[in-house]
C-alpha cells in the first residue's frame, strides 16, 4: 500500500529520475518519500512487482489476451470506477496516449498528441474529468468488427455498456462519430453529439462538401 501511495504521489511532484525523490539536496529534498519508504526498498518492489502467475499463461493461439499479466489490475479499476462514483449527465469519450518506450506490439504513434509514442487507451469520462471506464487498444480490435459495426463502434459499445438506458449525453470528436453509431446510442437511450467527417459512411448528402471553383484571390464564406 505504501508503494502504491508513493507511485500515485509522484504524479503530483514530477522530478527527473526516481532517485531524485529521495535526494537530500536542499533544493530537491522532499522528506515524505524517505519517511514513508527507503529508496532501495521502493526500487526492489518495483523491480519484482508482479500481478499474474507465469505458469498460468494463456494459449497464444486463438483469443490471446495481450494484457493477461495485468488484466486483473484493469478489471479491478473499472469495477471500482462505477462502484464508488455515479458519473454526471454529460460524458465524453476520447483516445489518449500513455507514454511508453518499452517493446510491445501494440505501441502506437499518434503525431498530434503531446506524447506521440506510447500505449493508446480509450477512456469514458464525465465533465469533472473522472474516469468512468477505459479500454487499452491492443492492435487486435479489428476482430470485434462486423458487417454492421466497425471496430471503433464496438469499442464505444463496450465503454458505454454500464451507462446505457440512463439518459446520459455523450460527446465525441470526428474519429468516433458516425450515423450508425448515433442511431445505436439513441436506441440504447444514450444521447450523443460530436463533430463529423463529411465522407463518413452513411453520412447524408447535405454534409458532403461542395466542390467550388474559385479563381485566384476569391474567397467563399459558406460552411
Amino acid at each position: 500500500m505504501k508503494f502504491t501511495a508513493l507511485a500515485l504521489q509522484m504524479e503530483h511532484i514530477v522530478k527527473d529520475t526516481l532517485h531524485d525523490y529521495w535526494s537530500r539536496h536542499k533544493q530537491m529534498h522532499t522528506p515524505f518519500y524517505g519517511d514513508t519508504m527507503t529508496r532501495d526498498r521502493f526500487l526492489n518492489v518495483l523491480q519484482f512487482l508482479h500481478f499474474a502467475d507465469n505458469s498460468q499463461r494463456p494459449d497464444p493461439i486463438g483469443e490471446y489476451d495481450r494484457l493477461w499479466k495485468i488484466r486483473t489490475v484493469f478489471d479491478t479499476l473499472n469495477q471500482a470506477y462505477l462502484k464508488f462514483y455515479n458519473p454526471s449527465e454529460h460524458l465524453t469519450v476520447d483516445e489518449i496516449i500513455v507514454k511508453f518506450q518499452g517493446r510491445v506490439i501494440f505501441r502506437q504513434y499518434i503525431p498530434n498528441k503531446r506524447k506521440p509514442f506510447g500505449i493508446k487507451i480509450y477512456k469514458l469520462c464525465d465533465k469533472s474529468g473522472y474516469t468512468c471506464d477505459f479500454k487499452v487498444y491492443l492492435d487486435s480490435d479489428s476482430r470485434s468488427a462486423t458487417d454492421d459495426m466497425t471496430a471503433t463502434h464496438a469499442t464505444l459499445r463496450h465503454l458505454t455498456c454500464r451507462v446505457e438506458g440512463l439518459g446520459h449525453k455523450l460527446f465525441m470528436d470526428n474519429f468516433f462519430s458516425s450515423p450508425r453509431l448515433f442511431d445505436d446510442f439513441l436506441r440504447r437511450k444514450i444521447h450523443s453529439c460530436g463533430t463529423v467527417r463529411p465522407n463518413r459512411k452513411d453520412m447524408p448528402s447535405d454534409f458532403k462538401p461542395k466542390k467550388l471553383k474559385l479563381t485566384k484571390g476569391n474567397i467563399h464564406g459558406e460552411i
